[in-house]
């Protein structure tokens, strides 16, 4: 009788040891994305996540937040790798010892959408300033994503470029949603706002919001994928992340991204940048 418990025990014992490195393996395939809602919204993830995992046996977890919000997580340690656009927050994570690898990806640029009676009058102008300080002076509802993104962060900038006091202000609201929620809601309200060039040409048949500003230099959009620093987060899949980060810079990924969009909308939604420099972009 002895001998039989003995040998349930280590059955049972085996099995454990089995099926946790079994389940050690499972995790170390798993990679947490933390990323922009444009590059889920625009549908550029669909088409590039599941030619990496049939390259690589990886799987991806993608949590598609605003920039701000995915390197938030990555200072937390949860997420193994970022893709965003923000390059001052960018910049700051970095810094602070946060990420490692910080490489360009791509670029798009954003856009100055509003109703087609334009009642702000700024179809045309080439500069995006002198545009926001018109929609200010008009007092025309202007919908901000208020939710710390790459693009919300972009916004700031061109409102503090201004001075233009907008913050409280009537015709200024928030939504706190993501880029394709918010386009949704500036249609129905008639309102202008700034968006990134493929999002609102992925979601353009279902919205009544015409381009009135673009092609300034202040609008270009800069996408970098950022390893999360395993040294100080020791839980990270950092092989995992090296892996997708690479994916992403190889010929095969910037051939999707060169051509992604040339079908539906007779353009390509963003511009592959592999190799390139920062400096280099929009000449």
């Amino acid at each position: 009788m002895k001998k039989i418990v003995i040998f349930f025990a280590v059955i049972f014992i085996s099995s454990g040891i089995f099926f946790q490195i079994n389940y050690i393996l499972a995790s170390e395939k798993n990679i947490i994305l933390a990323t922009t809602t444009s590059t889920q919204d625009s549908g550029l993830l669909d088409v590039l996540i599941p030619v990496f995992e049939k390259k690589t046996g990886y799987f991806v977890k993608t949590i598609a937040v605003g920039s701000g919000q995915a390197i938030a997580m990555g200072q937390k340690g949860e997420a193994d790798i970022l893709l965003v656009h923000s390059p001052e927050d960018e910049k700051k994570f970095m810094e602070g010892g946060y990420g490692l690898n910080r490489r360009l990806v791509m670029h798009n640029d954003f856009i100055v959408i509003g109703p087609r009676a334009d009642p702000a009058k700024i179809k045309g102008i080439k500069s995006t300033v002198i545009a926001f300080e018109r929609i200010a002076q008009s007092k025309s509802l202007f919908i901000s994503r208020g939710d710390n993104s790459g693009t919300h962060a972009k916004e700031k900038a061109i409102w503090k470029a201004t001075g233009v006091k907008y913050e409280g202000e009537k015709w200024y609201h928030e939504t706190g949603l993501g880029m394709g929620q918010t386009l949704n809601v500036a249609s129905e309200k008639r309102a202008y706002t700034i968006t990134d060039r493929g999002t609102y040409l992925s979601l353009k048949k279902r919205i009544d919001l015409d381009v009135l500003t673009e092609g300034d230099a202040i609008l270009l959009n800069i996408y970098h994928v950022i390893e999360v620093n395993q040294t100080r987060f020791p839980k990270v899949n950092a092989a995992g992340a090296r892996v997708f980060a690479n994916f992403m810079l190889s010929r095969e990924a910037q051939d999707i991204i060169k051509t992604f969009g040339i079908d539906k909308f007779g353009s390509p939604l963003f511009f592959p940048d592999a190799s390139k420099r920062v400096e280099d972009l929009g000449k």
